[in-house]
């Protein structure tokens, strides 16, 4: 493999992973800002202290307690 493909295929691979990077990111903030709405609208009295945005990001779920999701669905 020539150095000019090798160093294309580097730069390809490291590019795919800042997107899936950025991807996930965006996923996650998605989701903490979901929960922020959907705690404020469908379960407001129930205390709920939001996880930083960086357990969003390593599990990308909602991180709302499970009464309040229970809440959420019998609302809809």
């Amino acid at each position: 493999m020539n150095s000019g493909l090798l160093l294309l295929t580097l730069i390809g691979n490291t590019n795919a992973q800042v997107c899936d990077d950025l991807k996930n990111d965006m996923k996650a903030l998605e989701l903490f800002l979901q929960d922020q709405e959907d705690h404020e609208n469908h379960c407001p009295k129930l205390k709920w202290d939001q996880p930083d945005i960086s357990v969003y990001k390593q599990e990308l779920i909602s991180q709302l307690p499970q009464k309040c999701k229970k809440q959420k669905k019998d609302n809809r």
